[in-house]
């Protein structure tokens, strides 16, 4: 059966996004702007690689040929898109004005930020693939290719949803704790995988596959999840690893300035000195009524004052 009206809108939007993030990223280099291109490769993976999901045949019996493109469609193609940055492309490539306002506003959103919240995020990703193949609802897609298609455009939306919550590269209105995120990563995986186990020792409600396809989808199931987690936990503490350097690079700022600004400027008394500058005239005994002494600016060449001159000079 070849692909149906959403499968074809599918593949259709994922080329316009990729030609559009590959226009942008071209356009920030055409001003002088530097951004990598190993981002424009991710992204275009990504993007091919849900085309191909939709549109191309994968390998092996029906169910195996479904897991490929959960595999591709719901963990791979979203995490290469999220380590491609297209917010921070975005918000960099366009110009100050109502667009760029709008997605910022977007993105600071109080909506945006329920669906970012991890767990939130982890259920309707996992939690969805649960509801999927543990109830009825996968073999009601065998005849209904509207639904199939809905079904493709749900795994993609929140693998990247999930993928955006537990990476959070990108600029978002709060960003969540790394043991937060770790420990929902680590969550959704344990139901992944317990998932695939239970697809290994029974089909879905309601289907006939046989069982060697039944069984290699599960084991692609089973380590595709793995290998995708991987990515994500490698995202994850790259993200980290990146925001604890900046932080410590405005804390060494800022520590600089504190002590470029807190050092005393020329003729300011400290407790028991009096500071002098060069050249200057200090009144008879004017040092011992300030109950110090009197001591040249650092930094300055030092021209002796006339201390302790006589009444008949």
């Amino acid at each position: 059966m070849g692909p149906g009206p959403a499968e074809l809108v599918i593949a259709g939007v994922a080329l316009l996004v990729t030609a559009a993030y590959l226009t942008a990223a071209g356009r920030l280099r055409g001003r002088g702007d530097a951004w990598p291109r190993a981002r424009d490769a991710t992204f275009a993976a990504g993007g091919l690689g849900v085309v191909w999901a939709t549109l191309g045949h994968p390998w092996g019996g029906p169910f195996t040929q479904h897991v490929v493109r959960h595999l591709v469609l719901g963990m791979a193609a979203p995490l290469l898109f999220v380590a491609a940055r297209p917010l921070t492309l975005a918000l960099r490539a366009l110009a100050p004005g109502r667009v760029r306002r709008r997605i910022v506003a977007l993105a600071h959103s109080g909506a945006v930020a329920a669906l970012l919240f991890p767990p939130l995020a982890a259920a309707l990703d996992v939690g969805g693939l649960w509801l999927l193949y543990r109830t009825e609802l996968f073999a009601a897609t065998a005849h209904r290719p509207l639904l199939h298609g809905l079904i493709l455009a749900h795994m993609t939306l929140a693998g990247l949803l999930f993928a955006l919550a537990v990476c959070q590269l990108d600029l978002v209105r709060r960003r969540r704790g790394l043991a937060v995120r770790g420990t929902v990563l680590l969550a959704a995986g344990a139901a992944h995988g317990v998932l695939a186990r239970t697809l290994y020792a029974g089909p879905p409600p309601g289907t006939g596959f046989a069982a060697a396809d039944l069984r290699a989808g599960a084991q692609w199931m089973y380590y595709g999840g793995d290998v995708a987690e991987v990515g994500l936990a490698v995202l994850l503490g790259v993200g980290w690893y990146t925001a604890a350097g900046r932080a410590r690079a405005r804390r060494g700022r800022r520590d600089s300035s504190k002590e470029a600004h807190g050092r005393p400027c020329e003729g300011t008394r400290r407790p028991g000195k009096t500071v002098v500058a060069a050249g200057q005239v200090v009144a008879p005994g004017a040092a011992h009524q300030l109950g110090g002494s009197i001591s040249r600016p650092e930094g300055r060449q030092w021209i002796p004052a006339r201390i302790g001159a006589t009444d008949s000079e």
